[in-house]
């Protein structure tokens, strides 16, 4: 038996993600008292993942790969865990990860536990505790499938360096064109902007900042904190910002460090999408508005005055700390 974890990669480099998922399965792995196994996609340089404990790594490397097809993907991850006799999976949770987990659950006919924000508590009964109801409650569940797939939480373990002597193995899965159903036609990436999906830091804005004319100072802060910037449901369906910035229950989930809501008031799907970030900072007008119940630090005052204060006395602190 073995633990296997997926580590993601984008263009070749891996994500944020793919290292802590990497930190956690060398963990789970001590704990089972069994070897960890990294399978890679398409990665440019797998021995980077020795330095997070991973001991044996399986590169595959397949053109048919270069985008991201859950079926694929899902197929490859089973036939890597019957090869290396994997029993534990452990996968991200990043938009990708997401939609692949139950795939390779309903595959393996493995439990499957997602949002999980802690090792195994128990390995008998195999038992860990995952974020429910909204990140609003903590759940314990118990896995009692013979494979398990956990599905981990971002930023709930960390990046750990636990660097070990390893091995890179070359694995070529047979890959049938029967998965190939969907067809990407065309992809459009963002350049030069710190990602929602991998930034520590996000900087969001709503309707309090009156008009999408108004986003330079929210860009300006960003940029700064080097963060990434987001929006409300409501900043978007305006078409004040684009839809990818959108987040919130219905749209892109944030685990970020710190999260900095500006004329944001609070609406319980917005908080719903965001409740996992660490760290809530909420600037507003409205002393009654919901996200003050919400954040752990908040700033009764006008946006335009108080933005950029904030961004003049960060620059004059970075000037003076290097």
């Amino acid at each position: 038996m073995s633990v296997l974890v997926f580590a993601e990669s984008s263009e070749g480099k891996f994500k944020k993600v793919a290292l802590e998922a990497t930190s956690y399965g060398k963990h789970v792995a001590e704990q089972m008292a069994t070897n960890l196994v990294v399978l890679t996609i398409n990665a440019n340089d797998a021995s980077e993942l020795h330095l997070y404990g991973a001991e044996k790594i399986c590169t595959v490397n397949n053109d048919k790969l270069n985008v991201f097809n859950a079926k694929a993907y899902a197929d490859v991850i089973k036939q890597t865990a019957e090869k290396e006799n994997a029993t534990i999976i452990i996968i991200d949770s990043s938009a990708n990860g997401l939609y692949l987990a139950p795939i390779v659950a309903v595959k393996m006919q493995a439990g499957l536990a997602s949002n999980v924000i802690a090792a195994p508590s128990e390995t008998n009964p195999f038992t860990v505790k995952r974020k429910a109801f909204s990140n609003k409650a903590f759940q314990n569940t118990i896995i009692s499938s013979e494979n398990k797939i956990i599905g981990l939480a971002k930023n709930s373990f960390g990046v750990k360096e636990n660097e070990v002597n390893g091995s890179v193995e070359e694995f070529s899965p047979s890959i049938s064109d029967d998965l190939f159903g969907i067809q990407s036609i065309s992809i459009e990436k963002t350049t030069g902007k710190v990602t929602i999906a991998d930034a520590d830091i996000v900087v969001s804005a709503g309707r309090g900042l009156k008009s999408g004319d108004n986003w330079g100072m929210v860009e300006e802060l960003a940029e700064v904190l080097g963060a990434a910037t987001a929006c409300s449901k409501p900043v978007a369906d305006l078409g004040w910002r684009p839809h990818e910035e959108h987040v919130g229950q219905t749209g892109k989930q944030v685990a970020a460090n710190l999260y900095i809501a500006i004329g944001i008031s609070g609406a319980i799907q917005h908080l719903a999408g965001i409740n996992a970030s660490k760290v809530k900072v909420v600037i507003n007008t409205d002393p009654e508005a919901p996200f003050f119940k919400a954040a752990d630090y908040g700033i009764v005052g006008d946006a335009f005055e108080v933005v950029p204060k904030l961004v003049e006395n960060l620059k004059a602190f970075k000037a003076q700390n290097g």
